[in-house]
């Protein structure tokens, strides 16, 4: 079920016909106050907003939502005829909205918008609840010690079935991330243009005008970029066919696309002969391009930044294996000489929009680090690093030459 709030009926009369036309259960509440009082005793699924109402606004109403554990995952889409400036629509964002739409509205839209956001939210309680499900499995398994290979038969049975569902709505999942990143990209395109515009023709003669006008296009492109990051996380669940990779053709592409940055700094780069293994070519290209643009930004102040790419072949999948020409496994060791990092958080870099350093200085998503990790396990393979503070950073990767299991 959704709740429209809207303070004039009849908005809500019209909209809430158009949605049961498409079969949405539909609640509604005329004031901030009534609906505060009607999330707290119901469980909606959405969340229809008007911004200006009398009492409590929109926004009051969606930050007390965001304040509150019960209700800060509920989806809430602005709807404004009134309220149309980017000021509004930015804060309806920064209030915790998913969506800020803008009357007319094309009902059409609206109606796939709503559908999506609902689907969302009910796979989201779906996974919970099977989360909860293979909770009470394993403690269910640590108490059944009779019969216990029948048991693990029929519960093996049970967690393959709800595996494959869990494939089926991951892959869900990852078409709608790309048509959400499609629809969240066109508006930031389109506030970069109108941006660019107002700053060429209206605010060369005003200095504060141009920085803030500055800073806004950063925050637009750096948006742009974490998009772009999170739809390239999402991706690497999808199955892609190993091939035969030459990896010194792979890291010279890399090395082509970072001659700007590499002549801009002086950086020196050492390279010694890389196997060929089997990978996925685009998949470990963008481990070496998140690694070594890592190497040129955290390059620091040193006169002449350098970065050594070195590989051996090696006896077992192990960090600190030793050396064997016949290896089944090869070792990669990045390293460079910039600002590196406290081998203390050696743990976090891996995570997903952790950074350690400061965003103001150094721009970034905090997403790298993440996808490359996750590229090494999909290639059944290691990544770690060794590193002191001010001493530069040396990434390891252990990877197999052949790979005897295709994984997903």
């Amino acid at each position: 079920m959704i709740l429209i709030v809207d303070d004039i009926r009849a908005n809500i009369i019209a909209l809430k016909k158009t949605l049961e036309l498409h079969s949405i259960e539909v609640d509604t509440a005329e004031s901030g106050e009534e609906a505060l009082k009607k999330i707290l005793k119901t469980d909606y699924s959405l969340i229809i907003m008007d911004v200006q109402m009398p009492g409590l606004d929109g926004f009051e109403v969606v930050k007390i939502l965001s304040g509150n554990k019960k209700t800060k995952d509920i989806p809430v889409i602005f709807l404004s005829a009134i309220n149309i400036e980017k000021k509004y629509i930015f804060k309806g964002y920064e209030t915790g909205a998913v969506d800020y739409i803008t009357k007319p509205v094309d009902s059409d839209l609206l109606i796939l918008k709503v559908k999506s956001f609902i689907k969302i939210y009910e796979q989201q309680n779906e996974l919970k609840v099977m989360k909860d499900l293979l909770s009470k499995e394993i403690a269910f398994r640590k108490e059944a010690q009779d019969n216990l290979e029948i048991k693990i038969v029929e519960r093996t049975k049970e967690l393959v079935l709800k595996n494959e569902e869990l494939e089926f709505k991951n892959h869900e999942l990852q078409q709608f991330s790309w048509v959400v990143s499609h629809d969240l990209n066109e508006p930031i395109r389109k506030i970069q243009i109108f941006i660019g515009i107002i700053k060429d023709l209206y605010l060369k003669d005003n200095p504060k005008a141009l920085d803030y006008v500055n800073r806004t296009m950063k925050s637009a492109e750096r948006m742009q970029t974490l998009i772009s990051d999170l739809l390239a996380y999402s991706r690497l669940s999808s199955k892609v066919l190993f091939e035969k990779t030459d990896l010194n053709v792979v890291l010279q592409e890399v090395l082509s696309d970072f001659d700007y940055q590499i002549e801009n700094k002086s950086a020196v780069i050492k390279v010694t002969d890389l196997p060929a293994i089997h990978s996925i070519p685009s998949q470990l290209r963008q481990v070496f391009q998140n690694l070594i643009g890592n190497a040129l930004k955290f390059s620091g102040n040193v006169a002449v930044p350098t970065i050594e790419i070195t590989s051996e072949l090696i006896k077992n999948r192990e960090f600190d294996s030793e050396t064997d020409p016949e290896g089944e496994f090869c070792r990669i060791i990045i390293s460079d000489n910039g600002i590196g990092f406290d081998e203390v958080y050696l743990d976090r870099i891996f995570v997903i929009f952790q950074s350690l350093n400061d965003r103001s200085i150094y721009e970034g998503t905090g997403i790298g680090l993440a996808i490359s990790k996750k590229i090494m396990e999909k290639h059944n393979g290691l990544i770690t690093a060794k590193s002191e503070l001010g001493k530069g950073a040396s990434f390891i990767l252990v990877l197999p030459l052949q790979q005897e299991i295709q994984t997903n």
